[in-house]
């Protein structure tokens, strides 16, 4: 969904709506990868997760450079993307969280977010609003904590000097991933209440508060 037409998509054509790509396909390969990923969580096979969280963190990379060296950027890759992020996330939770490594509370308090962001989209369409909204760089930092953070506290669960320091660093990482995912959520919803508050008054034709380039805040990468 869109907030406010975006004057390049009409140039692009037919680009957008592209499924078979390069960009897509190792979008599509990440996804995949979850529930093998949770196995071997699960399983306690944590060098072979340790892997492919690194093998799937650094296909986010690549299809990222290929869409933009390629010219493949697509509206399913905007969503295939950013949506594996967020089941590795939930398959690291689940995983973690079942094998005591982290408290259920940072579980709850995580997946908590995402409640509250959930009605974000209904508001929009009650509105009219066939958009998205602008993606902050705090959610994108906080996302990246967490993915920091999670191989960390897999990797600390072990012993030795090594597993010591990843256990402080994956907490560190963790601490502040957190704050930075609740914080944008509230930046989100003072986005939200602005649009509102614009939609009341007739301010205009609608628009969104300035803050990054628009996507879905419950499948972008903040």
């Amino acid at each position: 969904m869109e907030v406010r037409a975006d004057p390049a998509e009409g140039r692009a054509g037919g680009a957008a709506d592209r499924i078979w790509t390069v960009p897509n396909a190792l979008s599509l390969a990440r996804l995949l990868g979850v529930p093998l990923f949770l196995w071997l969580v699960l399983a306690g096979h944590d060098t072979w997760a340790l892997g492919l969280l690194v093998g799937a963190g650094l296909s986010d990379w690549l299809d990222g450079r290929l869409a933009r060296a390629l010219g493949q950027t697509s509206r399913l890759g905007a969503l295939l993307d950013p949506a594996a992020d967020r089941l590795y996330i939930l398959a690291t939770l689940v995983g973690l969280t079942m094998r005591e490594i982290i408290p259920l509370w940072l579980t709850l308090l995580l997946v908590g977010r995402e409640a509250a962001i959930t009605p974000i989209v209904p508001v929009l369409r009650r509105l009219g609003y066939n958009g998205t909204l602008p993606v902050h760089m705090v959610g994108k930092a906080g996302t990246l904590c967490l993915l920091y953070a999670f191989p960390l506290l897999l990797l600390g669960d072990h012993s030795g000097a090594v597993a010591t320091a990843a256990r402080v660093f994956g907490w560190s990482f963790a601490i502040w991933g957190t704050a930075l995912y609740w914080w944008a959520a509230v930046l989100y919803w003072v986005q939200v209440r602005q649009l509102v508050l614009a939609d009341r008054t007739g301010a205009g034709p609608p628009g969104v508060p300035p803050g990054g380039s628009g996507a879905d805040p419950r499948t972008s990468a903040g």
